[in-house]
């Protein structure tokens, strides 16, 4: 059997109710769609089953692939996202395909060369079944794979099953709609910034607003999260990605990659990625202080890597204030922008290898435009409407959840 070591991932992540800070989380009441086997297995009898998976696919403290073998099922591949199957591949890069040494379960990179199944890799299979965790922001692509899988299995006649998480983030919805001229691989929708959405509540919006190619439908099953409900804290027991590896980064992820459109470090190269943000160019200007180093599989070449980078310690954010505001933070931006000695260069990434751009993460050109003028938050959040609003009045279509 594959043996993936889930506790490299679970540190500092326990599996059930309590606080971390003032926060309370609510992991000992709900039971996500994988962990509710009864559900599903037994429709999966005699059935050749193909896996959307990656590290965060566990039924109890198992792997979902481990789990289906060992119960019977005939799991024939493994479609893995970005970041690859186990979770190890630094964000952006191209991931192989492989097979699983212990199983033989032939392993599909769709972040790479290939980025949906072909009409032949589906030729063996009867249903296509999706388990990954999200975290709720639009520039997290695993709801891009998520549309691209359902268009395969809907031109080629396969059936879908979710298996629902909670998100960590669905407790409020904000941000700008994506213009779709901004469209690009880190925003394919036209929806704001943090989506409010579970990941079998997105697949139906898809499905409904007509978002796959050619307005194709999917045959959608989904085994909902029991006992969940979206204003609920949910703390993710494995790290959905190599640098989201604390609870804080996942609450703070919202706002903080932003910064992965202008010219400053935020985090990748520590250990403490999406809740750090500086450069050395603010050296007299804060006091608090960090240094990127390489770290292979995480972050081989980050920004202003060897230098030390002034800024901002987001680690010590009041993240029960945080949560209540139900807001994306946009203040840091703003005061980045206001006290950088070189403001011409603040939205220029062209200085890195892993050029970002600030229109595709907010999905609207005139943001940056905003931050240069100085406008207050308010007037920029007044820009987002009425499309905000009217995405929201949509959005209680496919809601699954109160």
């Amino acid at each position: 059997m594959m043996k993936i070591n889930l506790f490299i991932f679970s540190i500092l992540f326990l599996s059930s109710g309590f606080v971390f800070g003032q926060l309370k989380y609510a992991n000992d009441k709900i039971k996500t769609g994988a962990d509710q086997t009864e559900l599903y297995i037994p429709q999966l009898k005699g059935k050749r089953v193909a896996l959307i998976a990656n590290q965060t696919s566990i039924i109890g403290k198992s792997h979902l692939l481990d789990s289906l073998v060992k119960r019977g099922i005939n799991v024939v591949k493994v479609f893995g996202p970005e970041h690859g199957f186990r979770g190890n591949a630094s964000n952006g890069t191209e991931v192989g395909d492989e097979v699983d040494k212990g199983t033989g379960v032939k392993i599909i990179s769709l972040y790479g060369a290939k980025k949906k199944p072909s009409k032949e890799d589906l030729a063996d299979v009867d249903v296509l079944i999706y388990d990954i965790q999200d975290v709720g922001c639009r520039f997290y692509t695993n709801i891009n794979i998520l549309r691209d899988v359902m268009e395969s299995a809907a031109q080629y006649g396969k059936e879908m099953l979710i298996l629902d998480r909670p998100n960590p983030n669905a407790y409020f919805v904000d941000g700008p709609i994506l213009d779709m001229k901004n469209k690009s691989g880190i925003g394919q929708f036209p929806i704001p910034i943090v989506h409010g959405l579970t990941v079998a509540e997105f697949a139906q919006m898809a499905n409904g607003e007509g978002w796959l190619e050619n307005n194709l439908k999917v045959k959608l099953r989904v085994i909902k999260n029991a006992n969940y409900k979206h204003d609920m804290l949910y703390k993710l027991p494995i790290y959905p990605s190599p640098n989201l590896n604390t609870p804080e980064s996942i609450l703070l992820y919202p706002s903080t990659c932003l910064f992965e459109g202008v010219s400053l470090n935020h985090g990748r190269g520590t250990d403490y990625a999406f809740t750090v943000v500086g450069g050395p160019m603010y050296k007299g200007i804060y006091n608090f202080n960090y240094t990127p180093v390489s770290m292979p599989g995480r972050a081989e070449d980050p920004l202003y890597q060897d230098q030390v980078c002034y800024g901002l310690d987001l680690r010590q954010t009041d993240l029960e204030e945080l949560v209540k505001s139900k807001k994306i933070n946009l203040e840091w931006m703003m005061e980045l922008y206001a006290k950088h000695p070189n403001k011409a260069r603040f939205f220029d990434r062209s200085i890195h290898r892993q050029i970002g751009n600030i229109d595709y993460l907010a999905g609207v050109s005139e943001f940056k435009e905003q931050i240069k003028a100085g406008l207050s938050e308010e007037e920029i959040r007044k820009s987002w409407e009425p499309g905000l609003s009217a995405y929201k009045k949509m959005r209680k279509k496919y809601l699954l959840y109160k």
